[in-house]
């Protein structure tokens, strides 16, 4: 099966990681690492502590060690799984789903801030899987081992998302993704005045190597994965500029880290410094007045507005739009009404 592509996923809860730390105890007598490990993780095998082992994802005393490393008494060991262990034992929860379509081939979803798509390292239950396996049952499984899921956005992204209800489906869907014959359009509040009113960000993206929990762009291409972004401005507030974005791949937290890229994190982004006034004057109103604006969007200005692909039985084009969460748009409308009425200069 060739897999979806996944847009904004949040490598702390979906590819990247599953976390352990232990400290090996006084007197532990020299001991393979894996031994070691699978007598203190419940559900992990030892293929899988293995082959985190080759993917240099077990450190001991923060150094990376290999499979056959001994473990001895004072160690700190840290592992960190590309997905969980326990991804079999997902346990179907009766969370209510904001369902925009749905027939027996798939159906697509409008996330709300706050929801984790799948179980992972801090969140075992509540995720939009859990929901899932309550809602629909038995899922076909993507090629990376997680049900029904066809693409990703992270926890604090809101919008549209299609689930595979069947193998045809799952198959026929994830195709599209890796085609790039799929459409999604995002909307964003950046900080700054964006200088153009379209335009487009290229640049391969990768994982940043001195914080692993964040992407970053490599624009010679050296790193990461080829990533294209196309965007509009739809509105200007002075200090920060709503925009349209297009995604022609979709790449970890890519409009995020484009945007930070071009000059202009999202609004409120904590991940990537959004969460600090970026643009504006030093006055004490103004500075009050943005910290008002975070305390109505508490997450970082993305929500994925639309969503096009061609139905994996009918052959008819589909297309959804989910409109603007209230929290961006009580956020939206407080910056027009300051671009309207408040001179600060």
């Amino acid at each position: 099966m060739i897999p979806g592509e996944h847009e904004d996923e949040d490598p702390g809860e979906a590819e990247l990681f599953e976390h352990y730390s232990f400290q090996a105890a006084s007197g532990q007598e020299p001991l393979r690492i894996d031994k070691y490990l699978m007598n203190l993780i419940r559900n992990a095998t030892r293929n899988k502590i293995q082959q985190a082992a080759r993917d240099g994802n077990i450190r001991v005393n923060e150094q990376v060690v290999k499979q056959n490393y001994r473990v001895k008494s004072g160690d700190v060991v840290r592992v960190l799984f590309e997905h969980p262990p326990y991804e079999h034992l997902i346990k179907p929860e009766a969370i209510p789903l904001t369902i925009v379509y749905e027939d027996d081939s798939l159906l697509v979803i409008d996330k709300p801030a706050g929801m984790v798509v799948h179980p992972g390292h801090g969140n075992y239950s509540g995720t939009l899987v859990n929901a899932l396996a309550y809602h629909l049952g038995d899922m076909p499984m993507n090629s990376d081992s997680r049900p029904g899921l066809v693409h990703r956005i992270d926890k604090d992204t809101t919008g549209l998302l299609v689930i595979a209800k069947t193998h045809q489906a799952m198959a026929h869907l994830a195709r599209q993704f890796f085609e790039k014959t799929t459409e999604r359009e995002y909307i964003a509040l950046v900080w700054g005045n964006v200088e153009e009113d379209k335009g487009s960000v290229e640049g391969a993206i990768g994982r940043n190597p001195k914080n692993r929990l964040q992407m970053q762009v490599f624009p010679d291409g050296e790193q990461g994965k080829e990533a294209k972004t196309n965007y509009e401005v739809l509105e200007r507030f002075r200090y920060v500029t709503l925009v349209s974005c297009r995604l022609e791949t979709g790449r970890t937290h890519q409009i995020r880290v484009h945007m930070k890229y071009l000059g202009h994190p999202l609004f409120n982004d904590a991940r990537y410094g959004g969460e600090r006034i970026l643009k504006g004057t030093t006055f004490t109103k103004y500075k009050q007045f943005v910290d008002n604006a975070f305390a109505l969007l508490p997450r970082q200005a993305l929500h994925a507005h639309t969503l096009g692909f061609t139905h994996p039985v009918s052959g008819e084009w589909m297309a959804f739009r989910a409109d603007l969460p209230p929290d961006m748009t009580s956020c939206i409308e407080k910056w027009r009404h300051y671009t309207r009425h408040v001179t600060d200069e």
